[in-house]
């Protein structure tokens, strides 16, 4: 039986996230990770399947191999997983997870304000667009 691939769940309209987006298109090599915007109808569904609301994107998730990461541990995990410079995310590790959380929640309750908005499903690139799940 094959295995789904590993998935990258966020906020199409947060233009962090979207930049996130465009980051693991970059740095996964294997064009393995998919991404699904919480907007879409499979990121919706992820969403309520981890008893999180997709009305409320406050959260990245990260799938692979049926674990599931959120926040800061998605980001991690997706940088560990794409390589090269990705793995970078992983020196988020040292931060104590009271801290990282209380950190990850700060800037996603204030995302919009500090960085705007974005629209990952207008990129033009139509390699990104394939890893786009709807």
């Amino acid at each position: 039986m094959e295995e789904d691939p590993p998935i990258a769940v966020m906020d199409a309209t947060c233009a962090l996230c979207s930049w996130g987006a465009r980051m693991i298109h970059r740095l996964d090599k294997s064009g393995e990770i998919r991404i699904a915007p919480i907007q879409s109808d499979k990121g919706a569904a992820l969403m309520r399947a981890n008893d999180l609301d997709a009305l409320d994107p406050d959260t990245w998730l990260f799938i692979e191999n049926g674990t599931v990461w959120r926040d800061f541990d998605a980001v991690i995990r997706v940088g560990e997983r794409s390589g090269g410079v990705g793995r970078l995310c992983s020196v988020l590790r040292v931060l104590p997870r009271p801290l990282r959380d209380w950190l990850y929640a700060r800037v996603a309750r204030n995302r919009y304000a500090m960085f705007g908005r974005g629209d990952m499903c207008a990129l033009p690139d139509p390699a990104f667009r394939a890893r786009l799940i709807s």
